[in-house]
């Protein structure tokens, strides 16, 4: 009886755990900027009730003060009229360091709703 052995190697789990190991570690440092992401959304919706820009802007830096954003500010909203309605429109990039010369680049924009 010559029986074939399947299945994967040591060498073959230890690359699989490395792989997943790796894509924890940067899923790990994302999902903080998702979060803040998700925060900045819901104070350039609560911004926009603003009636000046100078308003707007407070709203947003107090929200922002609540929510702890450090990425944006309000003197970085866009602030534009679409007929009666204020949108509120942000754009920012966020550098996550990887190893050595390496960085990941996210490029997060939205406006209020």
């Amino acid at each position: 009886m010559n029986m074939k052995q399947r299945g994967i190697s040591f060498i073959g789990v230890l690359f699989v755990v490395g792989v997943l190991a790796f894509a924890g570690v940067i899923a790990a440092q994302v999902f903080p900027t998702l979060i803040e992401f998700q925060a900045i959304t819901k104070a350039a919706s609560k911004a926009k009730e603003g009636a000046s820009v100078p308003e707007v802007r407070s709203i947003f830096d107090k929200a922002a003060q609540i929510d702890d954003i450090k990425s944006i500010s309000g003197k970085d909203l866009e602030i534009t009229k679409e007929g009666e309605k204020t949108v509120v429109a942000f754009a920012y990039n966020k550098e996550i360091h990887i190893g050595g010369p390496a960085y990941l680049l996210l490029k997060y924009t939205g406006r209020s709703k």
